[in-house]
C-alpha cells in the first residue's frame, strides 16, 4: 500500500490554515490515494468533493465528547456506496487516516493529548474498516446470491432444454469472486467453485465430497449449528454467520458465511447454497487495530481502555466473586525525568512494566498502565482479601532491585493503594478513585509501601477535595464570617480586645472551623485573598468598637497571619492600605504569627514584620512553647506579645495545680517581662486557673471561662459593660 507523502510545511512556522482548508487538503490526499482503484464515473475533482464531507465527519468524530467512533462506520459504508470496492481501496484509506487525520485535524477541537488522539484515531480506523466490510459483504452477498440462483435456474433449465445454458452456468459459477458451494440436504458437498477451492488452499479434494458436518471449528458461535439444523429441516430460508474453517495445512480461514435453502418448483427443500467471503485479512487488521487501541504503545501493557473493560467485567461477576486492585505510582519519577531526560524515563517505565508483568502471572491477574508513571494490577477470584495484599508485596519486591540505566543504578520506589471487595457493590470509577486516594495515603506516609482502602479516609479525602474546589467561589459568595473571642486583662477583668476567628458557612456541611479549611487555603494560595478579607473585616469592626471606648484607650483586634501571607510581597502594603481606609490606629492592631513559622527565619522574612512593628502594629508570637525555638532568639524577633500555648496551663485546672507547670509558666513570664514582652494565655477555662495566672504575672488571657467565640455584638456589649 502507498499513500502520498506528508506535505512539507504542514507544521511550519507560518500562520496555520483554517480547519476547512486542512479538511480539503486531507480530502485531496485521500482522493489521490484511492481514485486510481475506484470504479466510478466521477472525475477526480468530483470524487474529491464527494470525500470532503466524509473527511469532515471523521474530524468531528475525532474530537467528539463523549467519544463515539460510529460515524466512521458510516464512512466505510459510504465508500462502498461510491464504488470504492477494490481490495486496495480500504487499505489505502486506512493508511491516509492513520497518517493524516491527527496531523490535519488534531487541533480542531478541545485540547487532547497526543496519546488520546492516536488512540481515538485507531478506533476510528477500526470502525471504518468494520463499516466498509459490512457494506461490501452485504453488497457481495446480494449480487452473488442472485448470480447463484440464476445459475442454478439456468442449470435446471439446461438439463431440461439447452446445453448452451449449462455452459453459461459454468461460466458464471466458476467466474464468481466469492466462494460458492452446493450441498444436498444430508450435507454432502456436490459442487464448489474455484474461488472457494482457493480459499481452502487450492486442493479441491479437501472440499468436494466432504460432509458439511466435518467443518466444525472450536470457535464456532453456539448458534451456528442450531441455525443449520433449522435450515435443512425447512424451518428457515437462510442464515448468515461469521465462521472459521480449518484449511488443509491446519491454518484457519475466517469467513462471512451465508447459507440459503433452495426449493423445487413445488416448494420442497432440495439443496443448500453456501456463499463464503474470505475475511481472514480483514480480521487480522481488526485484531491489530483492536490491539493498538487497547495497549500502551510504550510498554505493551494493556492500557486504560482495556483495563476498565476487565475491571467492569470483574465488578459485574456473579455472587461470591471478589476483586482486588493495586494502584501503583512511582515515587520520585519526575526527578528522574528532569535529571536524565524523557528517553531515560521511558526506558525506566519499560523496565518497570516488564517487572510488573513478571509478577502478575497467576490466574485472574493482569497489569495495565494508566499513563505516566501510574500502573494498576487487578486480581479476581474468591479469596482476594489475601491475594490483593500479597500482590502488592510482590509488586514492591519487584521494584526493590535497582534498575541500571546509562551506567547508573537507579533505586525505584513505589506507593501502592489497595482496594478489595465483593463484586457487584461498586462501579469502576468509584473503585479507582478509592485506590487513587489510598495510594496518596501511602505516598504521604513516606512511600515504598502499600495501604489498604479505608472508607472513612476516602470520605475525608473526598470532602477535602470538595472543600478545596469550593473555596474560591465561597469567597465570592460571601460564605465566610468572623467570630470574635475577647482578650481580658487579668488585673481588672476588663476587655482588652478580641481575636478574629474566621468561619465558613458551607451550604452542605454547615459551619466549619478554620482547622477544616485554612490548610486547604494555604495549599491553594487562596489564603492571601481570604486573609486580606479577614483583616479588612476585623479592622473595620475594631474601628466601630473604638468609637464608644475611646476614653479607655483603643480596643485591640488580633488577626492571625499564615506562613504563606508572611512570604507574600504585598503584605505590608496591604496592611497599610487597610489601616488607612478604616482610620484605625496601628497600635490597635495585633498580628499573630505562630512560633513554628518563625523558627530559623532569616532577615528577609523578618523585614516586613520589623516594618509593621516600627509603624506601631503589635506582633504576637502565637502558640509559644510548641515550636522548640531557642529562647535566645526572642531578642532578635520583632514581637511585643507572647501567646502562651494552652498545653502549659492545662495542669492548672487541677487542684492542687501541677507545681512543675507553675514553675515553667513563672519562668516564661519572667523571661518575657525582662524582654519587655506582654504575655497572653490561651485556653483559660476555670476561675482557679485565671487566678493562678494572674498571680504569676500574666497580662491578658482568653478562653471559655470568659467567653466562647461569638458575634461582634457580644464583644460590643462586653466593652460597653466595662466602660460603665
Amino acid at each position: 500500500m502507498s499513500v502520498p507523502a506528508r506535505e512539507s510545511g504542514a507544521r511550519s512556522g507560518a500562520e496555520p490554515d483554517g480547519l476547512e482548508d486542512r479538511l480539503r487538503r486531507f480530502a485531496t490526499i485521500w482522493s489521490r490515494a484511492i481514485f486510481p482503484v475506484t470504479a466510478t464515473s466521477l472525475t477526480r475533482s468530483e470524487f474529491e468533493r464527494h470525500l470532503l464531507p466524509l473527511a469532515r465527519d471523521l474530524c468531528d468524530a475525532l474530537h467528539a465528547r463523549p467519544f463515539d467512533p460510529s460515524p466512521a462506520h458510516g464512512t466505510g459504508t459510504a465508500l462502498v456506496a461510491a464504488h470504492c470496492t477494490d481490495p486496495d481501496a480500504l487499505s489505502r484509506t486506512l493508511g491516509v487516516v492513520d497518517s493524516y487525520l491527527v496531523l490535519y485535524c488534531g487541533e480542531a477541537g478541545p485540547a487532547l493529548s497526543g496519546e488520546e488522539l492516536r488512540a481515538r484515531c485507531a478506533r476510528l480506523q477500526h470502525a471504518l474498516a468494520a463499516g466498509y466490510a459490512q457494506a461490501l459483504r452485504e453488497r457481495t452477498r446480494v449480487e452473488q446470491e442472485s448470480i447463484a440462483r440464476s445459475a442454478l435456474t439456468a442449470r435446471s433449465f439446461a438439463e431440461q432444454a439447452l446445453h448452451a445454458t449449462e455452459a453459461r452456468f459454468r461460466a458464471v459459477f466458476e467466474g464468481a469472486a466469492i466462494g460458492i458451494g452446493i450441498a444436498d440436504l444430508e450435507g454432502n458437498v456436490l459442487e464448489v467453485n474455484g474461488a472457494l477451492t482457493r480459499m481452502f488452499g487450492g486442493l479441491e479434494h479437501h472440499v468436494r465430497g466432504r460432509k458439511v458436518s466435518e467443518w466444525v471449528h472450536p470457535e464456532d458461535a453456539p448458534q451456528v449449528w442450531k441455525l443449520y439444523g433449522e435450515l435443512v429441516r425447512g424451518e428457515r430460508d437462510h442464515f448468515r454467520v461469521e465462521k472459521p474453517f480449518y484449511r488443509g495445512d491446519g491454518t484457519v480461514l475466517w469467513t462471512n458465511l451465508t447459507v440459503s435453502l433452495l426449493r423445487d418448483a413445488e416448494g420442497r427443500p432440495q439443496y443448500q447454497l453456501a456463499l463464503m467471503e474470505d475475511t481472514t485479512e480483514r480480521r487480522l487488521l481488526n485484531l491489530r487495530l483492536r490491539y493498538e487501541a487497547t495497549h500502551d504503545a510504550l510498554t505493551g501493557l494493556p492500557n486504560r481502555t482495556l483495563f476498565f473493560e476487565r475491571l467492569d467485567k470483574a465488578l459485574s461477576a456473579g455472587e461470591g466473586q471478589r476483586f482486588g486492585l493495586c494502584y501503583l505510582d512511582l515515587d520520585g519519577f519526575k526527578a528522574i525525568n528532569d535529571s536524565l531526560g524523557h528517553a531515560a524515563g521511558d526506558r525506566l517505565l519499560v523496565e518497570v512494566a516488564d517487572r510488573l508483568q513478571s509478577v502478575a502471572t497467576r490466574p485472574g491477574e493482569m497489569v495495565a498502565r494508566l499513563g505516566g508513571d501510574e500502573f494498576v494490577a487487578l486480581t479476581t477470584g474468591a479469596d482476594t482479601q489475601r491475594q490483593a495484599d500479597e500482590l502488592a508485596r510482590r509488586i514492591l519486591a519487584a521494584l526493590a532491585t535497582p534498575i541500571r540505566l546509562d551506567g547508573r543504578e537507579l533505586t525505584v520506589r513505589g506507593s501502592v493503594g489497595v482496594v478489595e471487595g465483593p463484586a457487584g457493590e461498586r462501579g469502576s470509577a468509584e473503585v479507582l478513585r478509592s485506590a487513587d486516594i489510598t495510594m496518596y495515603r501511602a505516598k504521604s506516609a513516606g512511600g515504598n509501601r502499600f495501604e489498604r482502602a479505608d472508607p472513612e479516609a476516602d470520605a475525608r479525602a473526598i470532602t477535602r477535595h470538595g472543600l478545596t474546589t469550593a473555596l474560591p467561589a465561597a469567597l465570592e459568595r460571601e460564605e465566610f464570617f468572623i467570630e470574635y473571642q475577647p482578650l481580658v486583662h487579668l488585673g481588672d477583668g476588663s476587655v482588652h480586645g478580641a481575636e478574629a476567628l474566621v468561619r465558613w458557612c458551607h451550604p452542605q456541611h454547615g459551619v466549619l472551623g478554620p482547622d477544616r479549611f485554612i490548610p486547604l487555603a494555604e495549599h491553594t494560595g487562596l489564603i492571601v485573598p481570604l486573609g486580606r478579607w479577614v483583616l479588612q473585616e476585623a479592622v473595620r469592626q475594631a474601628r466601630f468598637w473604638s468609637r464608644p471606648h475611646s476614653d479607655g484607650g483603643p480596643l485591640r483586634i488580633n488577626v492571625n497571619l499564615s506562613p504563606t501571607q508572611l512570604h507574600h510581597p504585598g503584605l505590608v502594603a496591604d496592611i497599610v492600605d487597610v489601616l488607612d481606609r478604616s482610620g484605625l490606629e496601628p497600635g490597635a492592631l495585633c498580628l499573630e504569627v505562630t512560633e513554628s513559622a518563625l523558627i530559623g527565619a532569616d532577615e528577609d522574612l523578618l523585614k516586613p514584620l520589623r516594618q509593621l512593628a516600627e509603624m506601631g502594629v503589635d506582633i504576637a508570637l502565637d502558640d509559644f512553647g510548641t515550636g522548640y525555638s531557642n529562647l535566645a532568639n526572642l531578642r532578635r524577633l520583632p514581637v511585643s506579645v507572647l501567646k502562651l500555648d494552652r498545653s502549659f496551663t492545662q495542669g492548672m485546672q487541677q487542684h492542687p495545680a501541677d507545681p512543675v507547670d507553675l514553675k515553667i509558666v513563672e519562668g516564661i513570664v519572667s523571661l518575657a517581662h525582662s524582654l519587655e514582652l506582654a504575655v497572653t494565655v490561651e485556653g483559660v477555662e476555670t476561675g482557679v486557673q485565671a487566678e493562678q495566672l494572674r498571680e504569676l504575672g500574666c497580662d491578658t488571657a482568653q478562653g471559655w471561662y470568659y467567653a466562647r467565640p461569638g458575634s461582634p455584638d457580644r464583644i460590643h456589649s462586653l466593652v460597653l459593660a466595662d466602660a460603665v
